[in-house]
């Protein structure tokens, strides 16, 4: 087995930069308010979502809470034209490209199998199926390749995902055809209950060069680490370079998703080590110390947040009820009796919902 590789960090969690000359970023101010700005944003989405789905007004919801930093130092790093196929829980990433909370909030409603047009925002829907989006990715850039198109595809997974066997024949294939394709892995540690250190014997960034991928392990709780080396990863790729993964080691803070307890299998002593490592918290430690932030951006970044909140409960409570009767009729040339049975049930369910 190779030798451990130290993932790329540029600013670590006491918010100290450390330039990498293997991957050049301009640090501005005002590239470090929009990306801290996104994060904060994206978390108080992902709060309100979480209450909720508590009070009863989503049927589920999956936290991206600890992964802001891998999700919006990617999505930003990529050109707007670039396609993007997300798994279900780049909340983060689908509000960097505009999509709106009602058309996150749908799908999770009951009301629609997704919200948002993924032609629109070059985002596609949210695969709930582990892997799935992985050979659909791979068909998506070879189409892109046969066009000529001067874009790149970019796939969200997780680590348990990788587990999965449409995971190898993706990298596989991908890596054959030469596609210009960005696999971007949150390894959060955890396939729901099972750990990173028990589902795999070797890191995923090795497996991927086994595959014959140019391979990068980052810092996925380094908000700027990840934005310099997705973008010098996807401009590798725009030039021909073929297709390329990014490792970004994050923690899932809370559950897999609302149904989950994950209590009953990670210790307390685990979760605060990784919240010591909080990706926002670094961010704002950098901008304090570096005084890129006042009172005034941070009384405005709190205004933006609280209606961001208030826009969240709004949107998904005037959410209209769903009428899915007729898909019934849509299956069978002519219903059997088991489909009858289950049309009859639906009905009976739906006239039993109090308004």
């Amino acid at each position: 087995m190779e030798k451990p590789v130290e993932p790329v960090q540029l600013l670590d969690p006491d918010g100290r930069l450390t330039p990498d000359p293997r991957w050049p970023l301009e640090i501005t101010p005002d590239l470090c308010r929009d990306l801290y700005r996104r994060m904060v944003l994206a978390r108080r989405f992902d709060d309100e979502a979480l209450a909720l789905q508590r009070q009863g007004e989503l049927g589920l919801w999956l936290q991206s809470r600890g992964q802001e930093a891998a999700q919006v130092g990617s999505v930003t790093a990529l050109r707007p034209d670039d396609h993007v196929f997300p798994s279900y829980r780049e909340q983060a990433a689908a509000l960097c490209r505009g999509i709106t909370p009602e058309e996150l909030l749908v799908q999770w409603r009951g009301n629609a199998h997704s919200g948002w047009d993924p032609a629109a925002y070059r985002f596609h829907v949210y695969t709930l199926v582990l892997a799935a989006q992985l050979p659909q990715a791979t068909g998506y850039a070879m189409g892109v390749q046969r066009d000529g198109a001067d874009e790149i595809v970019a796939v969200y997974f997780g680590d348990g995902a990788s587990s999965q066997g449409e995971a190898s024949e993706a990298l596989n294939w991908a890596a054959s055809a030469g596609v210009p394709l960005l696999f971007f892995c949150q390894n959060n540690q955890w396939a729901i209950s099972t750990p990173t250190s028990t589902q795999m014997r070797a890191p995923l960034h090795q497996r991927a060069a086994g595959f014959g991928l140019d391979a990068h392990l980052v810092d996925g709780n380094d908000v700027l680490a990840v934005h310099a080396v997705t973008a010098g990863v996807a401009e590798q790729i725009r030039a021909g370079g073929g297709p390329a993964l990014i490792e970004a080691t994050t923690y899932r803070m809370g559950g897999h998703s609302t149904s989950d307890d994950p209590g009953r299998y990670r210790s307390d002593s685990e979760l605060d080590s990784w919240r010591a490592r909080d990706p926002i918290a670094r961010m704002e430690i950098l901008l304090d110390r570096e005084g890129w932030i006042d009172e005034a951006g941070r009384a405005a970044l709190r205004l933006e947040s609280d209606d961001l909140a208030a826009e969240t409960r709004r949107v998904c409570r005037a959410i209209p009820k769903g009428e899915f009767s007729a898909l019934f009729g849509t299956v069978l040339t002519s219903e059997p009796p088991h489909l009858t049975d289950q049309r009859q049930r639906h009905t009976a369910l739906v006239a039993s919902y109090l308004d």
